[in-house]
C-alpha cells in the first residue's frame, strides 16, 4: 500500500476522509454479506486503491467505481470508473448492490440518498465509523437511526480495527448491511416532520414536544411507533 502511493505520490487526503483498508479478512467479510452472484451488478463508492474493487470483479458481471480523487480514478483498471462525487451522482441503473467505504462526513447522506432514491439497491454492504454504525441500529432512536430503520433493515456484520487501514485513523469502524423493504403507504415528507419535530428537544416529553398524550422520549419510541403515531396524528 504505501509502495503503491509512493510510486504515485500520494498523499492521503485527510479532508476526503481516506484510509485505506489493508486486512484482507475485513475484505473477505465484505464480499461474503454482499452475497455476490456473477450475474451481480456492484456500485461501488470510494475504492480508492482498488484492493476491494479487484476482488469485486473476479466475482461479478460489472463493477461501477465511483471515485472524487481523480488521482485515484486515474489508477483504477478493469471497471466502469466514473470521477465524480458520489452525492452528485445520478443513480441510472437498475438491479445492483451498493458496496462503500465510507468517510464519516459522507455516511449519513450517502446512507439517506440511496434509500431514498426509485431505483434503491438491492442491498447495501457499508463500512462506517463504529458509533455511526451503533447508532444506526440502537434500540435507542436517533433521527439517523428511524430513517433506516424506516426504509430498510440493518445489522451489524463485524467491528473494524483502525489497525486495518492506512493511514490509521483515530477511531474503529464497523461493517454494516442495509436492505431496502417495503415502506408503508404513508406521506413520508410528513412522517418525518413529525419525527423532528419530536426529536427537537431531546429531554422533553412526547407530549410536550407533539402536544399527544404520552409521557415517552423520542428516543424510546420504533420506527412502528412513529408511524402509530402518524396514523393517529
Amino acid at each position: 500500500m504505501k509502495e503503491i502511493l509512493k510510486k504515485y505520490n500520494i498523499k492521503p487526503n485527510k479532508r476526503l476522509g481516506q484510509n485505506f483498508l489493508t486486512d484482507k479478512s475485513v475484505l473477505r467479510k465484505i464480499i461474503n454479506a454482499a452475497d455476490l452472484k456473477s450475474d451481480d451488478t456492484v456500485l461501488e463508492i470510494g475504492p480508492g486503491l482498488g484492493i476491494l474493487t479487484k476482488e469485486l470483479a473476479k466475482r461479478v458481471k460489472k463493477v461501477i467505481a465511483i471515485e472524487k480523487d481523480k488521482r485515484l480514478a486515474d489508477l483504477l483498471t478493469g471497471v466502469e470508473v466514473i470521477n465524480q462525487d458520489a452525492l452528485k451522482y445520478t443513480v441510472s441503473i437498475m438491479d445492483y448492490k451498493l458496496i462503500a467505504n465510507l468517510p464519516y462526513y459522507i455516511a449519513s447522506p450517502i446512507i439517506r440518498k440511496f434509500l431514498e432514491i426509485k431505483n434503491k439497491p438491492e442491498l447495501m454492504v457499508l463500512m462506517v465509523q463504529k458509533e455511526v454504525a451503533k447508532r444506526i441500529v440502537d434500540k435507542k432512536g436517533s433521527i439517523l437511526s428511524i430513517s433506516v430503520k424506516f426504509y430498510a433493515d440493518v445489522e451489524i456484520i463485524s467491528y473494524v480495527s483502525k489497525k486495518s487501514f492506512y493511514p490509521k485513523p483515530k477511531v474503529d469502524s464497523a461493517i454494516i448491511k442495509i436492505v431496502p423493504k417495503e415502506i408503508p403507504d404513508i406521506d413520508v415528507k410528513e412522517f418525518f416532520n413529525l419525527v423532528k419535530k419530536g426529536f427537537s428537544s431531546k429531554r422533553k416529553m412526547l407530549r410536550n414536544n407533539l402536544n399527544i398524550d404520552s409521557d415517552k422520549r423520542a428516543e424510546e419510541l420504533s420506527v412502528q411507533d412513529w408511524i402509530n403515531l402518524y396514523e393517529k396524528r
